[in-house]
């Protein structure tokens, strides 16, 4: 017997704000309502089976510094460059964490400073 990841929560300060952008980056919808937050999922998914669900959790402390923990994305049925545009234009922004400029991936932020990674390799159609 083991336990499977189904959720993954980010503190934020406007969960409705950082679901719009997380919806559109991902495909997902909101699938749940809390009175400090959201739940985020694909269309039609059933707990615990698929993708993660991503919580947005209201909170009024402001992390400080570099997440031990990140999201990484991977384009799905375009390039690396145009996902890259596509975040950008959502409210995406580059991030500075430390990389050398030789890393395959590109990391970035979303509104709120949470730190992600866009992979290059393309996963296919979304």
């Amino acid at each position: 017997m083991a336990c499977r990841i189904t959720e993954l929560v980010l503190d934020c300060h406007d969960p409705d704000r950082l679901a719009e952008f997380w919806c559109a980056v991902l495909g997902y919808e909101v699938i749940g309502h809390e009175p400090d937050g959201l739940a985020l999922g694909p269309a039609g998914a059933r707990f615990g089976e698929g993708p993660l669900t991503l919580i947005l959790a209201r909170t009024e402390n402001p992390r400080r510094g570099k997440l031990p923990l990140h999201l990484d994305v991977s384009p799905a049925g375009v390039d690396q460059e145009t996902e890259l545009a596509r975040l950008t234009a959502l409210g995406a922004r580059p991030a500075d964490v430390g990389q050398t400029g030789e890393e395959s991936w590109v990391v970035l932020q979303d509104p709120e400073g949470n730190e992600f990674c866009l992979l290059r390799t393309d996963v296919g159609e979304a």
